[in-house]
């Protein structure tokens, strides 16, 4: 027989490469004996990622959830792991030093054991502070290679990035597949360079389902010295997610290593309660064709754990798309013309945007360019319009070295717009922020909690605590889910309702408003108040006045000049800023931090 290979649970990833959202923490408390019970998993991946963020979207606090999830599965013996994204820590955006180093200080005291990093343009720089706070924290670290098939992405490039995070330090490698991209024979290699050169390092794989290579992977890097496999159950496997746990078991016994046995009637359980916890809500942002396989992702390489709120995203960029074709009596868009047209669009996007690893947030990042290019194209306008903020700050180097080279449209538009690339530490570009919000939670008479627990939250999702410390966020969540819910069981009578289509006769596209019988229509709503040149939405999204707490919000009367920020919509997780266009006086706000707005809505006029 050959050697043992061990499993580990990424029940955190399994959800969110399904949907937008993980269980509750109740929910959590009561599938975790039952995964105990199984009897396989050497490893469970509890928090990290957006499981902070998430929870704190339910209105509920993640300080909690992590304590109360990590528990049973320490006194079990089993060893629980995080996903932490660097300088960009459990966000979307960059993260102060010392928030980073709180931040593993608070996951080790809540039961926190390994945290698995990566950086998203595999940039070491912005990986080595995470090995020596881990270290200084008491956890294991855990360094990945983030991969991505390009020209420029060799197994030479990913066994000279382990072999230098090694020596700095790293405790084990990850072979971080998140699109489930890379190929098996290459991955196979990197893990056998790994193993010869340091073969007391530990190796976990990490894959996703998606294109169909996964399977192929496991049973390369496991050959080659792999020692841990991360898996996922049904029926969240395949598709967007992982590998299912049964089939990555039968395939390695039979090639002939150890193998853990399962508890078939725990694993039952198991599968019970997440079908359990989908029929509840977790269902309700699930798309179903996330379940499937899809081919289509080897040429633009985007990741399993996007595909979810990509999916849910399309939804309102196809409105957008048709509220525009509508206006100008074109033909409509499918959804799936929509995504053939966006994974063509990244395809051309990802090499003049210098190749960065297509995971978080870069995947984001690329596909947001890519899809606010397919939106403005299909407008009549042309490509790179849209930048958010926090694409500049990829694309001048602020978050990280480019692994390629960008194109020189790019580095002409930023020159025109007079942006300044850095070549520097990432990091140094981020001061410390803690004391502001120690200030500000002493202000809002907030505990800043057990070892500082609460005060880490603030500072990592500023805008996120603030709505869940104000209950909206819970308001919101629980509206959305009862709307979703209606939805899903509405009965015929429903689609008597009134309801805004956009038809089109003759070629000629009318919005209308339909009802039946003699139900009253909805009256139209009122024009904002205040008088002056309107400022209009460029997409649907949030609104926001600020996007952090370092910024001062606008309020009517304020002076504003053109090219100043006004606002933001956040959409696909991202802030766009939205600039002035003209100067002169705010005379009106049209819409509430965090209330939603379509295209065209008028957020804010200026006399």
């Amino acid at each position: 027989m050959k050697r043992e290979i061990k499993f580990s649970l990424v029940f955190r990833d399994m959800w969110q490469s399904a949907g937008k959202y993980v269980p509750r923490v109740d929910q959590l408390v009561k599938v975790a004996p039952a995964i105990i019970e199984m009897g396989c998993f050497a490893r469970v991946e509890t928090n990290g990622g957006g499981f902070e963020q998430v929870n704190l979207l339910f209105g509920e606090n993640p300080n909690r959830a992590v304590r109360e999830w990590t528990k049973p599965f320490h006194e079990a013996g089993i060893q629980t792991h995080m996903l932490d994204r660097a300088l960009n820590g459990l966000r979307m955006s960059p993260v102060p030093a010392d928030v980073r180093k709180l931040f593993y200080k608070v996951k080790k005291t809540q039961g926190t054991d390994i945290t698995r990093t990566f950086c998203g343009l595999n940039d070491v720089r912005n990986i080595a502070p995470s090995i020596t706070y881990a270290h200084d924290a008491g956890m294991i670290s855990q360094c990945s290679l983030c991969i991505t098939h390009s020209p420029i992405h060799t197994v030479e490039y990913y066994t000279n990035m382990a072999l230098e995070l090694i020596k700095l330090g790293a405790d084990e490698i990850c072979i971080k597949d998140m699109a489930g991209i890379g190929r098996p024979v290459s991955l196979g290699k990197i893990v056998a360079n790994i193993k010869a050169a340091y073969p007391d390092i530990p190796v976990q794989y990490h894959s996703h389902a998606g294109p169909g290579f996964n399977m192929a992977s496991i049973l390369e890097v496991c050959e080659a010295g792999c020692d841990y496999i991360d898996v996922g159950m049904e029926p969240l496997s395949w598709g967007t997610g992982h590998a299912d746990l049964l089939s990555v078991q039968a395939m390695l016994k039979d090639a002939g290593f150890k193998v853990p046995e399962i508890n078939m009637e725990a694993y039952m359980k198991v599968r019970g309660m997440i079908q359990e916890f989908m029929d509840d809500f977790l269902g309700l942002y699930i798309s179903p064709k996330n379940r499937l396989m899809n081919s289509l992702l080897i040429a633009p390489g985007l990741p399993g754990g996007m595909m979810g709120s990509l999916m849910a995203d399309l939804e309102t960029n196809l409105e957008s798309i048709n509220k525009y074709k509508a206006k100008h009596n074109l033909p409509f868009m499918t959804q799936d013309q929509l995504l053939i047209k966006l994974f063509n669009e990244v395809a051309y996007v990802w090499p003049r945007v210098g190749y960065p690893p297509l995971v978080t947030p870069f995947s984001q990042y690329v596909k947001n360019l890519a899809m606010m290019n397919v939106i403005a194209m299909e407008k009549g306008k042309e490509r790179w319009g849209m930048i958010a903020d926090d694409i500049w700050d990829m694309i001048l180097g602020k978050a990280g070295r480019l692994p390629g080279k960008l194109a020189p449209e790019i580095i002409e538009k930023a020159e025109r717009e007079g942006r300044k690339f850095f070549e520097g530490d990432p990091q140094d570009n981020y001061p410390d922020d803690l004391d502001k919000y120690r200030k500000l939670m002493k202000e809002n008479k907030w505990e800043t909690g057990e070892d500082d627990e609460e005060l880490f939250e603030y500072a990592m999702h500023p805008a996120q605590y603030e709505a869940y410390k104000s209950g909206k966020a819970k308001e919101d969540f629980l509206a959305d889910v009862a709307k979703r819910r209606a939805e899903r069981d509405k009965s015929p009578q429903e689609d008597a309702k009134p309801k805004t289509l956009t038809v089109q006769v003759d070629g000629q596209a009318y919005r209308v408003t339909v009802a039946y019988g003699d139900t009253e229509l909805p009256a139209t709503p009122a024009a904002a108040v205040g008088e002056g040149r309107e400022v209009l939405s460029p997409l649907e999204g949030k609104f926001f006045l600020v996007k952090n707490a370092q910024e001062t919000a606008l309020k009517v009367g304020d002076t504003v000049k053109e090219g100043d920020v006004l606002c933001y919509v956040e959409a696909m997780k991202t802030y766009n800023a939205i600039r002035a266009e003209f100067g002169g006086t705010v005379t009106a706000i049209c819409s509430n931090p965090g209330d939603t707005v379509s295209e065209d809505d008028i957020l804010m006029k200026i006399g």
